[in-house]
This record gives structure tokens, sequence and C-alpha cells, in this order.
């Protein structure tokens, strides 16, 4: 991962549609642009799928959006491709990956809010046993369409964690290649989850982490 101090053109920030107003000054002090996707509503089925609050950064920052510094409309909404869907498992089935991500739920608060709104009772989640459990987007799709007996629904949100997590860094693997630009982020463990990814399936790709005082 590139820490220096080399400037870049350009940069996509992940994985979130927000980022907070000192991590952008920054990343701008960094970069003469940076990307930011849409809200990510994913449609997993024609009746089922995940939703988000439609704002943008361009609506806090008006002027920087103004001036070009901060780049919008990248659409993540809705259904699933092929590709999408074969990347997404191969998540799935590694690991090391569910490894990174369970250890990132259990004790990273940011991690979890990007996950669960605030007050939510992450307790079902935190076992150990969850890093084992093996379920495919299929199952997960089909999860989804079902009214689940309450240990099948807990099964199901986290799965929907999951793939959240997954294809928000697939999406900005495919922006970033698409755009030429450098992948940045302020949040540690989803840093890992895209290392751990373009180590897996040998994707070469610019990153930049910024570290924030511990607060």
């Amino acid at each position: 991962m590139n820490d220096g101090q080399t400037n870049g053109p350009s940069a996509f920030y992940y994985p979130f549609h927000l980022c907070a107003r000192e991590s952008l000054e920054r990343f701008l002090a960094r970069y003469e642009t940076v990307h930011f996707r849409d809200y990510m509503a994913l449609q997993l089925t024609p009746t089922s799928g995940t939703t988000a609050y439609p704002d943008r950064m361009g609506d806090i920052h008006v002027e920087l959006r103004e001036q070009g510094r901060i780049i919008e409309g990248h659409n993540v909404s809705g259904p699933l491709g092929p590709e999408i869907d074969r990347r997404v498992d191969r998540d799935l089935k590694d690991i090391q990956w569910r490894e990174i991500f369970h250890f990132a739920l259990r004790n990273d608060q940011r991690f979890q809010r990007g996950l669960a709104e605030h007050g939510t009772n992450l307790h079902p989640w935190l076992s150990e046993r969850w890093i084992q459990w093996r379920a495919t987007l299929a199952d997960i799709r089909q999860m989804s369409c079902l009214k689940l007996e309450p240990e099948r629904a807990v099964a199901l949100e986290y799965g929907l964690m999951l793939v959240k997590t997954s294809v928000s860094l697939w999406y900005t693997i495919q922006l970033c290649q698409k755009h030429g630009t450098e992948a940045v982020t302020d949040s540690p463990r989803h840093a890992q989850l895209l290392r751990r990814v373009m180590a897996r399936d040998q994707i070469s790709l610019p990153t930049f982490l910024l570290r924030l005082d511990p607060s």
C-alpha cells in the first residue's frame, strides 16, 4: 500500500458514499480530485435487496463540487451482474477474507457503523462460529425472499453484511480501473480487506490509507 507523500492526480474514496470533513480535507491536500460513489442500494432479487439514504458529498460541499474537486454520479445501485456475483462468492469462500471481516465486525466501531444502524445490538453476530458459516450469494438471495424463523433471520443479516462489504470493494476496484484513480480510504479494516482481495486475485491497483489520529 502506498503510504508515501507522492501526489496523485485523482482518487476514488471507498467503501462508503460519504466521508468525514477531516478526511476529505486531507484527501484534497493530496489529490486534485476525489471521486465518490452514489449511495448503494442493492437489488438481490426482483423483490428483495438493501436500502440506503440518497445523499451525496456535494450536498454538503457544494463549492467543492462546483470547482470540480469532488466528482460524483458513480452508480453502484441495482442488480448485480454475473461477474460481481462470481467475485462475491470468492470472498464468501475465502477464510482469510472472512476472518478479517469478522475481526472488524467484532472490534472496529467504525466498521460496525457502516453495516448496522445506530443502536443495533450486534451480539447475535459476534460469535466466532460465523467465520465457519458457509453460504453462497445464491443462498443469501434465497433467504432474502423467505419469511424466516428468528435464527435464520439472524443468519440472513450476517450474510447481507458480508455481501454489502464485498460488493462495495469490488465496485471500488471496477471504478478505479475504469477512471484511472487511486483507491483511498480512512478505514483500516476495509483497506485490509481490499489488500486481501488484490493479493488473492492478483489485481494491481494503487491504494492509499489515510491514518487518522485515535479518538
